[in-house]
């Protein structure tokens, strides 16, 4: 009885160490999530009331690399170095976190494609990793405050808090959650996400989605949605990193590199005569959820976000894919006499779902921001689009542990 009683104690000063060392955490990450969203909801709204201002995205650029340059971190590898920290391969600095942040909101500011989330993961990883040296922790508890900055981040910034968790703790090793995190997370993302709330920042809100009653027809074009949405999955991930590699073999100098892409940007723009495919997409989503999205808009929100971040700007990939998605649902919904609301929501997380290879974040995030009427069409879209999206995704440094196809051990990197 004795050592038994021993146990338990020494178990729950572990959770309460752990409550609070998460809790904190989150309020930092959180403090930093808000200072992040209300700067750049006042850089998208300036760029919004001037639409020339995108004419300065070349000087922007110019202004990013030179910023790397000073810091001394030209080597940028983004959330793919999040995930290799978790894997105890590197480690990360703090000037990540500042680099990131001001970076994020210039190329939102002078209207380049670029997501948010991806600079949420960096800045929350960042300041975990730092928070693990302040705290004296050893290097596995570190690898967790790690995940529990990045729950944090995408708590505070996205507004779902029971995704950010999930999330946080499977993209990765595909295959394998390290469950020792999660009551670390779980606190540190409650924490965030109390804290955003408290500063005014809530859930995005896409609108209200049509539903229909599950039933054979519907459920069979929801299986060609989620197959076309894996195939999708898969060319957006090979075009940003085809797009990377293309800039770097034929303008070998940085600053030369990001000029170009901010002009082709630019001359993009002006040719089509809009900026709706500036900035995550937001605006395009919330058309698509409406249904009455551009038939188009998928393809320009591809080209514009791979020209952006493949040129240097800095940013994130997953909000671009949700509109990515929502926009293609909405275009498959009208061609295939299917409600293109609910098309949207259903390829806009199994788009994310594809890209990031992360089935269970891509449920509940689904949940979280659509409710449970679409549910068991959300579980169809993802479900196939995880399996079909093969070994593609965002990050190089994710590993799938185990196979897609069989119980089989594979071990091996995104492409």
């Amino acid at each position: 009885m004795k050592n038994i009683t021993e146990g338990i104690l020494k178990d729950f000063i572990e959770f309460l160490r752990w409550v609070v060392i998460a809790s904190i955490t989150g309020l930092v990450v959180g403090a930093v999530g808000v200072a992040f969203v209300k700067t750049l909801s006042l850089a998208t709204g300036l760029r919004a009331a001037h639409p020339r201002m995108i004419l300065g995205l070349p000087v922007a650029g110019i202004f990013i690399v030179a910023l790397y340059k000073i810091c001394k971190y030209e080597d940028d590898k983004g959330t793919n170095l999040v995930i290799s920290t978790i894997h105890a391969k590197t480690e990360i600095p703090l000037r990540m976190a500042p680099l990131i942040f001001v970076s994020t909101i210039l190329t939102h500011m002078f209207g380049g494609s670029a997501g948010r989330e991806g600079a949420a993961l960096q800045l929350g990883g960042s300041i975990g990793n730092q928070l693990g040296r302040l705290f004296k922790l050893d290097e596995n508890d570190t690898r967790t405050l790690v995940m529990c900055g990045m729950s944090a981040a995408f708590s505070s910034i996205f507004g779902t808090p029971m995704a950010a968790v999930v999330f946080a703790m499977e993209v990765n090793s595909v295959g394998i959650m390290q469950y020792a995190a999660l009551v670390p997370c779980v606190f540190a993302s409650l924490a965030a996400s109390m804290f955003a709330n408290h500063f005014g920042v809530f859930a995005e809100a896409f609108g209200t989605v049509a539903t229909v009653d599950f039933a054979l027809i519907p459920a069979g074009k929801i299986i060609l949605l989620g197959i076309l949405c894996a195939t999708l999955s898969a060319i957006f991930c090979q075009i940003l990193h085809t797009t990377s590699k293309l800039y770097q073999n034929y303008f070998k100098n940085a600053y030369l590199r990001i000029v170009v892409g901010a002009v082709l940007v630019i001359v993009l723009t002006a040719i089509l005569g809009t900026s709706a495919y500036s900035g995550a997409g937001v605006n395009i989503i919330e058309e698509a959820i409406a249904g009455e999205c551009a038939p188009e808009a998928f393809f320009w929100k591809i080209v514009f976000t791979a020209l952006t971040l493949g040129a240097g700007f800095k940013g994130g990939e997953i909000v671009p894919s949700f509109t990515i998605g929502a926009a293609f649902g909405c275009l498959f919904g009208t061609l295939f006499g299917l409600s293109p609301s609910l098309c949207a929501a259903v390829a806009m997380i199994s788009m994310f779902c594809g890209v990031t290879n992360s089935p269970i974040a891509s449920m509940i995030i689904g949940f979280e921001l659509f409710g449970f009427d679409i549910m068991k069409y959300l579980l169809i879209g993802v479900s196939i689009s995880y399996m079909l999206s093969g070994y593609y995704g965002l990050y190089h440094e994710q590993r799938i542990v185990y196979s897609k196809f069989k119980t089989r051990y594979v071990n091996q990197e995104t492409k």
